[in-house]
């Protein structure tokens, strides 16, 4: 079991490592919009035409509304999708980094001391429980 404990000890501290290498990223999801301008002269306005080219917005949720953003450009498109796929990046090494933590808690040994709860302990901890949502 030590063997065990140090190996996810050192894939934790790798992990971590990985954290520190994260470039600029920001949370999103890009999508492709193909539009219609509305004139009836246009060739959008025609049956079976494809539209005008795509617009491309990122959306994402800010402060619990939807905020979409339009690039002017296909640099700044190309940048979000980088930044977007840097967010994706932090996300799954957090997972990785709790399912790391959750195997070393299990496996870490707990260390007995002498006595039980102190009076001062057991008056925090049902503290602490009370204020628990649901209680």
């Amino acid at each position: 079991m030590p063997d065990v404990l140090a190996t996810l000890e050192a894939d934790r501290s790798k992990l971590l490592e990985e954290f520190l290498r994260l470039g600029d990223l920001r949370p999103g999801s890009i999508t492709a919009v193909v539009r219609r301008c509305g004139k009836p002269s246009c060739h959008c306005a025609k049956p079976n035409d494809a539209g005008h080219d795509p617009q491309f917005r990122l959306t994402r949720r800010e402060a619990g509304r939807t905020v979409t953003e339009s690039f002017p450009n296909p640099a700044a498109l190309r940048r979000a999708q980088q930044e977007v796929t840097e967010f994706h990046r932090l996300q799954k090494l957090s997972e990785d980094l709790v399912s790391i933590n959750e195997k070393i808690c299990e496996l870490r040994p707990v260390v007995q001391q002498r006595g039980g709860w102190t009076d001062q302990e057991r008056k925090r901890l049902l503290q602490s429980i009370r204020k628990l949502p649901g209680m």
